[in-house]
């Protein structure tokens, strides 16, 4: 009876885990990537850095034949996850000292993080997300960027909670934001940012300073457009 109730333990425990390097495999093998209620376990590198790495030339080598040291990936398929746990970090940018190399990833489709929790850090800085993004519910528990993303649909991030400081410096959104009650608990950086279509703030909570120099909402400035919203 003990054995079996063990065996029952492992499979519960497996089918509600699922590996961060088999979800990379499936991207690599163009499968669409949909799950809801699991925990990944080990760190979501969209950049494949860790493939890519022992075939980069030396840097000096690189750079004086012209090239750059920025490797970009296109992840060409949906990325979909709700109501999902990462346990480790979920990246889509790696600046590695070592080589100098900085390694960044695309999403050509859908990207979708529906009341996920991520307890470490979530990187997309210079991602562009061509398709409709949705981090709805999300709570970011540590360092979090977005600088310099390009969002080409509406991004949701409404109802977030960013436990650490969150950047959004630079990044563009094309076609509107909703941050619609949005939490952060310390600062929001959104300077340089630009956004056109509706912008959704209400509800939004920052315990700390907001950071918007320079910021354009609709070609107004930030505190512009907090005034017009209210009228």
């Amino acid at each position: 009876m003990l054995l079996l109730f063990s065996i029952f333990i492992f499979r519960a425990f497996a089918q509600n885990t699922v590996s961060a390097s088999k979800i990379m495999e499936d991207v690599r093998e163009g499968k669409d990537i949909s799950y809801e209620g699991v925990t990944i376990v080990g760190e979501l590198d969209f950049t494949y850095m860790a493939e890519k790495m022992p075939d980069l030339p030396k840097k000096s080598k690189w750079w004086n034949n012209g090239g750059g040291n920025t490797v970009e990936e296109s992840i060409d398929v949906n990325i979909s996850f709700v109501n999902c746990k990462f346990e480790d970090d979920v990246l889509a940018y790696i600046h590695d000292d070592d080589s100098g190399y900085t390694f960044t990833a695309d999403f050509d489709k859908g990207v979708t993080f529906k009341n996920c929790d991520f307890s470490r850090n979530a990187m997309f800085k210079y991602s562009d997300f061509d398709g409709s993004v949705d981090f709805s519910g999300t709570q970011f528990q540590r360092e979090s960027t977005f600088k310099y993303a390009e969002f080409d649909e509406q991004a949701d991030f409404s109802d977030t909670r960013f436990d650490d400081d969150a950047t959004f410096k630079y990044a563009e959104f094309d076609e509107g934001a909703s941050f619609k009650n949005a939490v952060f608990e310390e600062s929001w950086n959104i300077k340089y940012m630009k956004a056109r279509g509706e912008f959704d703030i209400a509800g939004l909570n920052v315990r700390d300073d907001i950071d918007a120099k320079y910021t354009k909402i609709n070609g107004q400035s930030f505190t512009n457009y907090l005034i017009n919203s209210r009228n």
